[in-house]
């Protein structure tokens, strides 16, 4: 873990390079099944619903099970990640760009999901994210997405398949304060596995995944 404190470095853009660089690698280790705990979205969206997937990635297993029944809109700032999602998910519309700078219209989704990406994002610009979710959102719409469990300032690290690859985030704590502050009912707070088969990072962490609802 190195400290990700050169004020000259963009940390987005080492992001962005790490995942086009491990896009196959990273896309060959997800599980294909999505994680148990998207039921409890899952069970409370009607048919047909407009869910919107920030840090898609390759498109598998989250936006591929949501487009079963659902019209859904994935956003990653990696090319090569967007190449494989729209290959993965034909019926989903897939956008390559930076969710911190990406806006859609108010009241656009029933859901958002942020799964394993919000913690890519430096902390100081996540609260401004959480806004945007929120007036993305049609009023009683629902966020699910994992989070972090400690307050860890942005640092680095190699080998993640491969590359060097940056986080930032705060504390369980801080997040559901940060949520209710921006307008956000927290319904649930479980936690998830990072979501990979068996890989040489393993799959032994796990993260706090928070469903939400827009009051």
């Amino acid at each position: 873990m190195i400290p990700a404190t050169n004020p000259e470095a963009d940390y987005r853009a080492l992001v962005r390079r790490g995942y086009d660089a491990c896009a196959r690698a990273y896309h060959e280790a997800r599980k294909t099944q999505a994680p148990t705990e998207l039921r409890g979205l899952l069970d409370r969206l009607d048919h047909a619903a407009d869910v919107l997937d920030l840090g898609c990635g390759a498109g598998v297993p989250i936006a591929w099970t949501l487009a079963k029944r659902h019209r859904i809109t994935g956003v990653d700032v990696s090319p090569e990640m967007v190449r494989l999602a729209r290959r993965n998910v034909p019926a989903g519309h897939f956008v390559c760009a930076d969710v911190t700078s990406i806006d859609f219209d108010p009241s656009s989704f029933d859901a958002v999901v942020a799964i394993c990406s919000i913690f890519h994002l430096p902390r100081e610009q996540q609260s401004a994210l959480f806004q945007s979710i929120h007036r993305w959102l049609k009023p009683g719409g629902y966020l699910l997405c994992t989070l972090s469990h400690h307050h860890e300032a942005g640092y680095t690290e190699d080998g993640f398949f491969g590359v060097t690859m940056y986080w930032s985030n705060y504390s369980l704590e801080e997040y559901l304060e940060t949520l209710a502050g921006v307008g956000f009912q927290v319904l649930e707070t479980s936690s998830t596995a990072r979501g990979y088969d068996d890989t040489t990072l393993g799959d032994t962490e796990d993260h706090p995944l928070v469903l939400a609802r827009k009051r």
